[in-house]
C-alpha cells in the first residue's frame, strides 16, 4: 500500500511533539502493512479508518482512507470533539 498524506494533515502534524510524530510513524508503517488493522469508522460510505494515540495528554485521532493501492491519510482529530469535525474535513477535502 502507498501512504499519501494530505496537505492539511501534514501542517497538523507540524503541531505535534517530537515523541508523537515518532509514534504516529511508526503506526503509519503498520498501515502500510495492512490498512485494516485498526478500528473502522462506520456511517459514511468510505472505507474509513482511525489510528489512537496520545500528544501532551490529549487523546487524539488520526483519520485514513483505503481506497487501493492508496492510504489517504486525512486528518488529526481531537478525541474531545468525538468525531464532530471529521464530516467537515471529508467535505472540504472533497469526500
Amino acid at each position: 500500500m502507498i501512504l499519501r498524506p494530505t496537505r492539511f494533515f501534514l501542517e497538523q502534524l507540524d503541531e505535534l511533539s517530537d515523541k508523537a510524530i515518532s509514534l504516529i510513524e511508526k503506526k503509519l508503517d503498520l498501515v502500510k502493512d495492512n490498512p485494516f488493522r485498526n478500528r473502522r469508522i462506520y456511517g459514511y460510505n468510505l472505507f474509513l479508518f482511525r489510528i489512537r494515540f496520545q500528544d501532551k495528554r490529549k487523546e487524539k485521532r488520526i483519520i485514513y482512507l483505503v481506497e487501493r493501492p492508496y492510504v489517504n491519510i486525512l486528518c488529526i482529530l481531537d478525541r474531545d470533539k468525538e468525531y464532530n469535525d471529521l464530516k467537515k474535513h471529508l467535505k472540504r477535502l472533497g469526500y
